[in-house]
């Protein structure tokens, strides 16, 4: 059921959220946290059918802030609102805010009236994130706070940005989508000959944060220096497009072969192929929702193991790979 409320306040929301759950049943019991999205308007709905999705393992209130992208705005000030249950928001409840002009400017206070009492909180920015996500308004009030580096028109620069601004509890799609490749490599580790690791060379496509977050870690973990190689999507796969480790017996390599499939070479072993799917929206997100406390594995990653890669990102720049180094103060990538 999809109720719309034209030129509204929070105020007549909320009154008609109470009264869908009055004439349609408890709809509000069972949801274990409320997930605010900030996003622009007309692309909501991306946004929304991965949330309705995640809902299904998370039940929750999704409250959706629509905006405009820029910031002068001459649109009249007003509110229109949409309430989505049932059938049209999986197992969640959606609130769907659209602000035009002054009435986008307070975002906190459109979202205030409207969170579930007494339940988390979780902001996501789905595209351009907030100069400071864990000090921004909708960032304040909330517990965890998720934002994508690679929907930055400079995700590497964007890493960086997320480092200098980091606060318990944020955390970047980027990291999510490297569980299954950290899971792969750590299982190959945990296999005989327990042999240390010597070299390690990373690959992938340059605008792939997830690549920069990956070699990362594994500096991180490994305590050696990583080579980080970026190649331009007309010369590879998007995204991580291998891993190759180094020990006294061979070399491991990990590499994706097919968009779906990974190819594990060990020295005096078989071959296999390994499915490494690419990780979908509602898969990020899901994973993000299950845990609410701070990820500080993540938080050690992008402040310690990113400084580590030397304060130098991988840059493509006319079909040749130049490393740039990072002001650490302004973030700004220079040759």
């Amino acid at each position: 059921m999809i109720v719309d409320l034209p030129d509204t306040t929070t105020s007549k929301i909320s009154k008609t959220l109470v009264k869908i759950r009055e004439e349609g049943g408890a709809v509000a019991l069972g949801r274990v946290l409320t997930l605010v999205i900030s996003t622009t308007l007309g692309e909501e709905e991306e946004a929304i059918e991965a949330a309705n999705d995640a809902s299904r393992e998370h039940p929750m209130r999704v409250i959706v802030i629509s905006t405009s992208q820029g910031a002068d705005d001459a649109s009249d000030s007003r509110i229109d609102a949409q309430i989505r249950v049932g059938g049209d928001a999986g197992a969640s409840e959606v609130i769907v805010v659209r602000a035009y002009g002054d009435a986008a400017s307070d975002q906190e206070g459109l979202v205030t009236g409207l969170l579930l009492p007494d339940a988390p909180v979780v902001a996501w920015w789905p595209g351009m994130a907030p100069a400071n996500a864990s000090k921004s308004p909708l960032g304040v009030i909330a517990q965890r706070r998720i934002t994508d580096a690679a929907s930055s028109s400079n995700p590497a620069q964007a890493l960086v940005h997320v480092a200098q601004t980091y606060a318990p509890g944020d955390t970047d799609f980027a990291w999510t989508r490297l569980t299954l490749w950290r899971a792969q490599l750590a299982a190959v580790l945990d296999q005989p000959p327990y042999e240390p690791v010597t070299g390690v060379t990373v690959h992938g496509a340059a605008d792939s944060p997830s690549t920069v977050l990956l070699a990362a870690w594994l500096q991180l973990q490994l305590e050696v220096d990583v080579n980080l190689e970026v190649t331009n999507k007309s010369h590879g796969s998007s995204g991580i497009q291998g891993v190759v480790l180094e020990r006294a017996s061979g070399k491991i390599e990990l590499e994706r072969t097919l968009v779906n499939v990974a190819t594990l070479i060990q020295p005096n072993q078989p071959t296999h192929d390994i499915s490494l799917p690419r990780r979908s929206l509602r898969d990020c997100l899901s994973e993000e929702l299950r845990r609410l406390d701070p990820d500080d594995l993540f938080g050690d990653v992008i402040q310690s193991g990113l400084g580590q890669l030397g304060k130098v990102t991988p840059h493509l720049h006319t079909g040749t790979i130049t490393a740039v180094k990072i002001d650490e103060e302004t973030g700004v990538a220079t040759a």
